[in-house]
Formats: C-alpha cells, structure tokens, sequence
C-alpha cells in the first residue's frame, strides 16, 4: 500500500506540471491521436532440473502487455503500459508465490501489473520524467530492467536526463523498485530512497567515459544498502573493442553488515571477417575478507555470470567469472555460445562452471522465436541445474 501511495504521489506531482499543456481540448485530442498503441504477446516454455530437487519444472507461461504512448503537445506527453503474466497450463514450476516450493524456481508469478505510468517533458537535449519507468544504464550491471523474467523490473521516481556536445548525465530518485517477484506479495517491492547519478563523456565516436554514483537505502530490505561509485570505459580500437569497468562499494543506510569490496571488469571483443563475433571477459564481484561481497540489487542479473541464474545474490566470498563467446550466424538464425569459470574472490574455491548456448530467428519484424540453454555444474556452490527455454514473441 504505501509503494502504491508513492506512486500516486510521483504521478500526480507530475501531472500538476503538465495540467497547463492540456487545459485545451484541442491537446486532449493531440494527445491520443498522435498516440500510438502496442500490444505484445511473449509466449515462453522454461524447463529446469536441478540436483537436490526431485521434480523437474515445467513453465508455459504468456507475457500480455499493452501500451500507450500519447502524442507531445508543448513538449509533454505521457505513457500507460499494463502487463499480464499467465500459466497456460498447470504450474509444475515454483514461481516464488504459487506456493509449491517442491518444484525449481521459474520466476515468473502470475499477476497483472501497471508497469509503466508515467509523464514525460522533452526539450532538446533535455528530459525529465515521473512516475512509473523503465531505468537502463550503461549495460545494466548495476541498474536495469531484468526484461528476459516475463514481470519486468520498473521504477517509482524522477529521472532527469540532459546530453549536448559528447555529454550525457542523468540522475534518477527512485521511493519503490517493482520487482520481478510482483505484482504482489512480500518479494513484490523494495522500498526506500535510490539516487543514481550518471554521467558520460564521448571523446569521440570510439571512445566514451562514464562515472557513476549509485546510492541506495531500503526500508524493507537493509541488508541490500549500500554506496556505489564507479568508472566505466568503452573503446573501440578497431580489431577490437574494450569494456573496462571498476567500483568500490560500501554500506548504507541501516545495512547491519559494515564492509567495503570492489567491483573490477575487463572484456575484450570483436569479429572475425566481419561475420564470427567473439570475446573474451574477467569480471571479478570483491569480498571483504569472506564475510560480505560486492552486489548489485537492481541489476538485470540474468544478464551476467551465467544463464543458469545460479549468481544472482553474490555469495559472501565474492565471484571471479573468466568468460569466452563465440557467435555467429546460419542464414537469418543468430548463434551464440558462451563459456563461464567461476572461483571464490576470497580463498579461491571452484564455484563452478557453466554452458550456455543461444539461437534466434527473426521469422519477420513483428515475429521472432528463441531456442536457449544453460548447463552449470556445480563444485562448492550451488547444484548441478540444467535450463531450457523455448519463446515466441509477436509484436503488433
């Protein structure tokens, strides 16, 4: 209830400011019919077996998702966005709320859910918004979307964005991150105060510099505070590209656990003849001495260390992950393999190793299919898990 009456609250402070642009019928009209309306359908079967659970899960579950963005009128406009997420057929699976726990996790919850509510103002190379969004920055390591979970992660605040001459800085206040995990229930909200401030300078179209400070205090959720500040490089060299990343983090707020731990990436990348894609990659989530490692709350995890989602709280000793890929493509079907090696940061234990696979074909512009997998095999943590997904999602 009160994530809902902050919503309201953000939501109505920014519609205050856009009453004076749509006091006029004529706006009211511009707005919707220079609107335009989306609907998009995302099918997906997830089957997991892994070791130490009986049942295997097996998720057929429909994403429906609405949207409405409307015409600008004076430089405002607005967007509406709703999401249904659906079983189509029993829930052999644990989506974390249905309660049946005997079953590996497949964290897509039944619901439906306003995923965006917002009011937006755009003027040349500024932007300001408020309400429910959507907040993706840089390659959502440290903040993101987590757009591959069927419920997808938005933010309650205000964002201000301005770029002009090779610059972009944006900050972002956030009272009540959706989860995943929602529309309800006690995983379904993480409430408290999030500043994040983000800032790039392109030196030229190759090279780019980006600094960050991320700060979050939650209320329901302390163990998860903490002060993030971090650099960020991107190059291309041609032959090659580099991403190079580094952060130090501490506790915030009323996180109970006093530590500091640094964040480090180095990725390496580029294409062979122009068509084979590879890159080679060492990121490395710190550990105060074994007892508290280096995370990251409001990441698109899935994206990072592994299909297998075996990493998506770092363990106390930390990760080092030693990644290569390789991808390609057969006609219009993309191909990507990739190789992950993980190790404790603190005491060096094996943590693993992991397989993932991925093909897509984009059978036309509003219809695209996706066939993927994830192996990981277990040392020190976690268990064996073996992950298939099969998706076809339709755009209209």
């Amino acid at each position: 209830m009160k994530a809902k009456l902050k919503l309201f609250a953000t939501t109505a402070f920014a519609a205050a400011l856009v009453q004076p642009a749509i006091a006029d019928e004529t706006a009211l009209d511009t707005f919707v019919k220079e609107g335009k309306t989306k609907v998009d359908f995302r099918y997906r079967y997830e089957g997991v077996e892994q070791d130490g659970i009986d049942n295997s899960a097996n998720a057929n579950t429909l994403r429906t998702r609405l949207t409405f963005e409307s015409g600008s009128v004076n430089n405002f406009s607005f967007k509406l966005e709703m999401d249904d997420v659906r079983p189509v057929a029993s829930e052999k699976f644990n989506s974390t709320s249905n309660g049946n726990t005997d079953y590996p996790v497949v964290a897509d919850p039944k619901g439906t859910d306003l995923n965006q509510a917002f009011v937006q103002y755009k003027s040349g190379g500024f932007a300001a918004i408020g309400g429910r969004q959507r907040i993706l920055l840089d390659d959502q390591r440290f903040v993101g979307g987590v757009g591959w979970r069927q419920n997808e992660q938005t933010y309650d605040g205000l964002s201000f964005k301005y770029g002009a001459n090779g610059f972009t800085g944006s900050y972002n206040y956030v009272n009540n991150v959706n989860r995943i995990f929602g529309p309800t229930g006690a995983r379904a909200d993480l409430r408290g105060d999030v500043h994040l401030v983000n800032g790039s300078y392109a030196f030229s179209d190759a090279h780019k510099l980006t600094g960050f400070i991320y700060s979050m205090d939650f209320e329901n959720g302390a163990a998860l505070s903490n002060d993030t500040y971090g650099l960020r490089y991107v190059g291309d060299f041609g032959l090659a590209k580099l991403t190079a990343s580094y952060a130090t983090q501490s506790e915030a707020g009323d996180n109970p656990t006093s530590y500091t731990a640094d964040y480090m990436l180095a990725d390496l990348g580029g294409k062979i003849a122009g068509k084979v894609s590879w890159n080679l990659g060492y990121e490395v989530l710190g550990s105060d001495n074994g007892d508290k490692a280096f995370m990251t709350p409001l990441a698109t995890l899935h994206k990072f260390q592994g299909w297998s989602d075996k990493f998506l709280g770092t363990p106390a000793v930390g990760i080092q992950d030693l990644y290569a890929g390789i991808g390609g493509s057969a006609g219009p079907v993309k191909l990507k393999l990739v190789y992950h090696q993980y190790a404790a940061d603190s005491g060096g234990d094996d943590l693993g190793s992991e397989i993932n696979a991925v093909a897509i074909y984009p059978i036309n512009k509003k219809l695209k299919t996706l066939l993927k997998f994830a192996d990981y095999s277990a040392d020190t943590h976690a268990t064996d898990t073996q992950k298939i997904w099969f998706m076809v999602q339709m755009s209209l």
